[in-house]
Order: structure tokens, then C-alpha cells, then sequence
């Protein structure tokens, strides 16, 4: 599990394709001093493994799925990554609950400066994904724990601090590039609870004539 807060900017030093398969070398620092073969890395977003330490620099495999999936795919040799090792048991949670579970991707369709913030407007490339785009609510982009501050059905926006720009690979991004988006885990969970009956095998989904209640919550096992 992660937590949304970037720790370090990595650059990738090689990547090697093969078909929609991919090994990413990246070069970091802070996330090395106690990283070891098998450890968990958000990579833009993504939960990735270390399958390599190198010292300077971790491999990590990139399997197809998550190569159709995610912005990965379209990394070169010199870009910069947001790097974050899974939340350690003792520590602060200062973001949200991040699985490194990505959702879709989405596209930047405008960058503007309001005082000493930016905006950044996104399209997501899934329109089922915006149930889950909450105004005020919390979204994942790139691996950077952010507020959603708008949201009209057709893109929504994040307002970014100049501490998030500073020290995330978000401030290279321009109108038209790709982000990685993960929607807050909670609503995920609470929508599959609330429909798992209409989706067993053989049933159809049927309206639910009693409402959210006291007494379905009890049968649901909410209360």
C-alpha cells in the first residue's frame, strides 16, 4: 500500500522491450537506501517489483497488462518517473490509501496558473471512471496524492502547489500528455459491496425496491 506522496523523481536509464513486455531500469537515490529484490515500488502510479539493485539504480519487470493499461508503455530513456516505496507499518499517513491499482489513463487538455498554484484539467479515457471523480474527493495521478477540486462529467481538475510541482515529474507534463489515474479505493469497494448479489453467476441484476436502509445494511454485513 501506498500513500500518494511522492518520494523521489527517478530517471529511466534503459528500457528493454519485447512484444508488450518491458524491463525499466531507473536511477534513484532515497528509495535505495533500503530497498531490497522483491520490494514494492509505485512507478507513476504503478505497483511495480524490484527484480534488480544495482546500487545507483532498480529494475523492474512491465508485463503486458499493465503495458495496455497504463502510461508506461510510452517512457523513454531520460524521463523522469515519481518514485514511492510502500507505506512502512510506523509511519504517517499523510496522503490517502493507494494500491498502485490503476484505473485508466487520462489526458491533460489544460495547464493554467491561478496566483501560486496550477491547474491541471484531465480527460479521463474511461467515462465510467468519473463515478468515482468526486469533487473535493481524493484521485492519484502519476502516483501523487491529489484533491480533485472540479468535476463536470467530461474532464475534472487538480490544483497543484508549487512543493507538489517542485518535487514530482508532474511539472514536465504539458496539454496532451498521458497520466496514470487510481480513483479513491473506498467508492470501489462500497460499489462492488452494494451490487455483488446482481453480479453472482446466473442472477440478474434487479432494482433494489427497499432502498439503503438500516435493515440492508445488517443484511449486508454493514452493520
Amino acid at each position: 500500500m501506498f500513500t500518494g506522496l511522492v518520494e523521489e523523481v527517478g530517471t529511466l536509464k534503459s528500457v528493454q522491450r519485447k512484444g508488450e513486455a518491458m524491463v525499466l531500469d531507473i536511477q534513484a537515490s532515497v528509495i535505495m537506501e533500503d530497498l531490497k529484490l522483491g520490494d514494492s515500488i509505485a512507478v507513476n502510479g504503478v505497483c511495480l517489483t524490484a527484480v534488480s539493485n544495482q546500487g545507483n539504480s532498480f529494475a523492474v519487470d512491465v508485463m503486458p497488462e499493465t503495458y495496455r493499461h497504463t502510461n508506461l508503455s510510452a517512457l523513454k530513456v531520460g524521463g523522469k518517473v515519481n518514485l514511492e516505496r510502500a507505506m512502512a507499518a510506523g509511519g504517517r499517513f499523510g496522503g490517502h490509501i493507494v494500491q498502485g491499482h490503476v484505473d485508466g489513463t487520462g489526458t491533460i487538455t489544460g495547464v493554467t496558473r491561478d496566483q501560486n498554484a496550477v491547474v491541471y484539467d484531465i480527460a479521463p479515457s474511461q467515462q465510467s471512471l468519473f463515478k468515482y471523480i468526486i469533487p473535493q474527493g481524493s484521485i492519484t495521478i502519476d502516483g501523487i496524492s491529489l484533491t480533485v477540486v472540479r468535476s463536470n462529467g467530461e474532464k475534472f481538475s487538480v490544483s497543484i502547489i508549487p512543493h507538489t510541482l517542485a518535487e514530482t515529474a508532474l511539472s514536465d507534463k504539458r496539454a496532451g500528455d498521458t497520466v496514470n489515474l487510481e480513483c479513491d479505493v473506498l467508492g470501489k469497494y462500497v460499489e462492488h459491496l452494494l451490487n455483488y448479489g446482481s453480479r453472482e453467476k446466473g442472477m440478474e441484476a434487479a432494482p433494489n425496491k427497499q432502498g439503503v436502509g438500516m435493515q440492508f445494511l445488517i443484511e449486508n454485513g454493514f452493520a
